[in-house]
């Protein structure tokens, strides 16, 4: 059975976990190994896309109970059969698996509180879109001893008060020949079960330990202030709770150039006395580089407002339309006018038309 169960991959190994871990263990090793060789954060790179697949049979394996069993009794070949059925009946397990993590859907422990965090951005930054690498400085499950609190497997002992119940019964004599029992939690090891005789010396016994993650944020084309980026389960780790969400709250740095509202972009375009006398043909630099022309013939206000029609913000939904661009204009006065230029504009402009006389 040993040789059998020893020969094809080696799944903990893969996972980089103990083969007694948890699920809790398993399954987040799982999440932060997906994260670094997801396809999306290494294109192009079949090596990573290989290792992902890989990442993902181990986690799909070692979170059944049933197939976890088969595995630990006949490697990798005993459970070849079950997946091959599986695949014949056209199920993706890998599809159930990542459903499960990245869109919800776990029940059971209380979970730990989510972090929040202020993620600032550009304009440029939500017109085009980015990636945003964060550290995260969060407590992470202990990996000396596996979130055990023990020195090493041989420091776990069943405890001896409660034969690793967890729970104790006790007899309280209400009155002469009334005894009530009441099932109580073991007070030596607080209903764990099992006692711990030398303590981690990387966690000292509390399991957790301060530790990094980096989160690759990804900011997409039209999104706005207060929106959120949630990494379900990547918050603090602790002892028999589920970590809670990490949420990343956009925040839009102001533009000196272009205001936002809603889909649409306004900016002020300052003209000079002539060009809003005579008009003008001028060029403003968008989001993205590319060069908006402002083009007018003749007289043109001061306020005035045009609206170019597709130039403002990219719609989230959909990102091949997008809102208009409201250019106000502003027009500079000369702080010297030449007088006989003064009087050269005042026959021009105040010269009375044969209608008048």
């Amino acid at each position: 059975m040993a040789a059998i169960a020893q020969a094809g991959r080696d799944y903990y190994d893969i996972l980089d976990v103990p083969r007694d871990a948890p699920k809790s263990l398993i399954k987040q090793h799982f999440k932060k190994l997906s994260r670094v060789y997801h396809p999306d954060k290494n294109p192009g790179d079949s090596s990573a896309s290989d290792k992902f697949m890989e990442i993902a049979q181990a986690y799909e394996i070692l979170s059944n109970d049933d197939k976890r069993n088969t595995y630990d009794r006949y490697g990798e070949e005993g459970v070849k059969k079950q997946e091959q059925q599986q695949q014949n009946a056209g199920q993706n397990p890998f599809g159930n698996i990542f459903g499960q993590f990245f869109n919800g859907g776990h029940q059971g422990k209380p979970k730990t509180p989510n972090i929040e965090i202020p993620l600032h951005v550009s304009l440029e930054d939500v017109y085009s879109g980015v990636n945003i690498e964060v550290d995260v400085a969060k407590h992470v499950t202990c990996d000396h001893c596996f979130g055990s609190g023990a020195h090493n497997s041989d420091s776990i002992r069943t405890c001896s008060t409660c034969q690793g119940q967890g729970s104790t019964l006790k007899q309280v004599q209400f009155a002469p020949g009334f005894v009530q029992q009441f099932q109580q939690q073991c007070a030596t090891c607080a209903g764990k079960g099992k006692t711990i005789i030398t303590t981690c010396k990387a966690c000292y016994g509390r399991k957790i330990k301060r530790g990094n993650e980096q989160y690759t944020v990804v900011v997409d084309k039209g999104m706005s202030t207060d929106q959120t980026i949630v990494f379900e389960e990547e918050a603090n780790e602790a002892p028999d709770k589920d970590p809670g969400d990490i949420i990343f709250k956009i925040i839009t740095s102001k533009h000196p150039v272009f205001e936002r509202h809603g889909n649409d972009l306004h900016t002020n375009f300052t003209i000079t006395l002539i060009e809003a006398l005579t008009g003008f043909s001028k060029f403003i630099s968008h989001l993205d580089q590319s060069a908006i022309n402002f083009k007018r013939s003749g007289v043109t206000q001061y306020g005035l407002v045009d609206k170019i029609i597709g130039a403002g913000m990219p719609i989230i939904d959909n990102h091949d339309e997008y809102g208009d661009l409201y250019v106000k204009y502003l027009v500079k006065f000369p702080e010297h006018v030449d007088s006989e230029f003064l009087k050269d504009l005042k026959n021009s402009v105040f010269k009375p038309t044969h209608d008048e006389l």
